[in-house]
């Protein structure tokens, strides 16, 4: 890594330590500039447009500056862009990345900072071994469906439950799926562990018999049980 590489990663420089102190060790794409980089090279260097940087600099993700009539980069954004699409490319929501960039902005050294990060992957880690479960189980519905039709049977009825077995917890927890809230801020708004959250939301898809998150939210404000 260069020399100006390691300084921004550990906060060295004055533009780093205006806003972040210490970032996650991540690689730069190879072909940027020295200095300020223009957007244009930004979008290439990153693979991204101009409006996705647009974006999160209004989702206070990035800051531009402005040299005459051109939009630049700092080191600093340079490096926090490379946290982001990290981020992005593991399919991380925006408002998980504004979340963890915000955590990241309060890491006291390079170690809390690398752990903060850790955390986050291993976070999404579980979601995506989620998704994969509800993928297999989804595909083996499909096939069993399949099966069904080609030997000419009847597939049951999906009736919707008696959905007043929700439990308080399952309401809230409904409630703030509803409004968007990933599980991490789920967990957190609710004082449960990941995993437990995690739980209480797999406990209310099945109730809706719903084969995701989307689809038990859908459900549930055609019943008038929550807002959107």
């Amino acid at each position: 890594m260069p020399d100006g590489t390691k300084r921004a990663a550990n906060g060295e420089t004055s533009g780093c330590r205006a806003k972040y102190r210490f970032l996650p060790s991540t690689a730069l794409p190879a072909d940027l500039p020295e200095g300020p980089v223009p957007i244009a090279e930004m979008a290439n260097a990153f693979g991204v447009t101009h409006r996705t940087l647009h974006f999160y600099e209004e989702k206070g993700l990035l800051s531009a500056n402005r040299i005459g009539l051109m939009r630049v980069y700092g080191e600093d954004d340079v490096m926090r862009m490379a946290v982001i699409n990290l981020c992005r490319e593991s399919g991380m929501p925006v408002a998980v990345i504004q979340e963890l960039m915000e955590e990241l902005r309060r890491a006291s050294s390079q170690d809390e900072a690398e752990a903060m990060f850790r955390e986050a992957l291993s976070i999404r880690k579980r979601e995506l071994t989620a998704e994969m479960s509800t993928l297999h189980r989804q595909l083996q519905q499909v096939s069993d469906l399949l099966d069904a039709d080609a030997n000419g049977e009847m597939p049951p009825l999906n009736d919707n439950e008696d959905h007043s077995s929700l439990s308080d917890e399952e309401m809230r927890c409904l409630s703030l799926m509803a409004e968007g809230f990933s599980t991490q801020r789920i967990a957190r708004t609710l004082d449960l562990k990941h995993d437990e959250a995690q739980a209480l939301e797999s406990s209310i898809i099945l109730k809706f018999r719903a084969n995701n998150r989307f689809q038990a939210i859908a459900k549930a404000v055609l019943l008038g049980l929550v807002n959107v």
